[in-house]
């Protein structure tokens, strides 16, 4: 990956200095052309001044990108989080990266801007995710039976990983975690740490346990409570009629 973002990046650089010192030598090449573009640089201050603000913001950018090519926050083909946005890094030129979503969307972000972000890079030293699964259950519900309902499903699912270390072994861990993280106000949460091998496989994963885990709830009897409403009616005469 790292090969690929160089290559990317010196291939955007390489083709606007190329296309920059083409225009140059045209102008130059020109004397009509060049004796114009002088008087234009030495009598416009106002279009020097804005002509300078650009260059500066496009400096900005490429400085940036520099930067990012240099120190590697993100490379091309990284999975990333960034100003809302997720999806995978699919170049970075002198100006922008460009980020594809999960939607197949592109993102366009400046390089100056995106250097400036918290990023969050799924990918950039180890792709092994840890997915939290979490389910609600009724403060009725059999607690013991749905922690192992859910331990079971994750546990049998094949994108599922034996993320444990020889302690972990030794000291009798279960390849996937289930705790009571919170007591809520209607619901007791559940939550399973399941470790797969890549973001995305972690995603799928996740998707497919919310389905298998509803579906043995419902067989086993574990019930997922939803939000209840108690309407008060303080209209004049009798409430009407249900």
């Amino acid at each position: 990956r790292e090969d690929l973002t160089r290559y990317r990046f010196l291939k955007n650089a390489t083709r606007f200095i190329v296309g920059l010192m083409a225009f140059a030598s045209i102008v130059y090449a020109i004397p009509s052309v060049k004796h114009l573009a002088v008087t234009l640089f030495a009598g416009a201050g106002i279009l020097v001044a804005i002509l300078g603000l650009a260059t500066q913001r496009a400096f900005s950018n490429i400085i940036s990108g520099v930067f990012i090519v240099g120190f590697k926050p993100f490379r091309v083909g990284d999975l990333l989080e960034v100003a809302g946005h997720r999806g995978t890094v699919e170049d970075i030129t002198l100006r922008h990266t460009v980020i594809n979503t999960f939607e197949n969307r592109r993102v366009i972000i400046p390089n100056a801007l995106i250097s400036d972000e918290v990023l969050i890079n799924s990918t950039i030293n180890d792709e092994t995710t840890c997915q939290f699964v979490e389910f609600g259950i009724s403060y009725e519900s059999d607690l013991d039976l749905a922690m192992r309902i859910l331990q079971e499903e994750a546990e049998s699912h094949p994108s599922c990983l034996d993320h444990r270390t020889e302690e972990d072994l030794a000291t009798g861990e279960p390849k996937v975690a289930v705790r009571l993280i919170q007591i809520a106000d209607s619901s007791l949460v559940l939550r399973a740490y399941a470790w797969a091998s890549d973001p995305l496989t972690a995603r799928a994963m996740h998707f497919d346990l919310n389905r298998s885990v509803k579906l043995r709830f419902d067989r086993e009897g574990i019930e997922i409570p939803y939000p209840h409403r108690t309407i008060t009616y303080k209209g004049p005469g009798p409430a009407p009629a249900a």
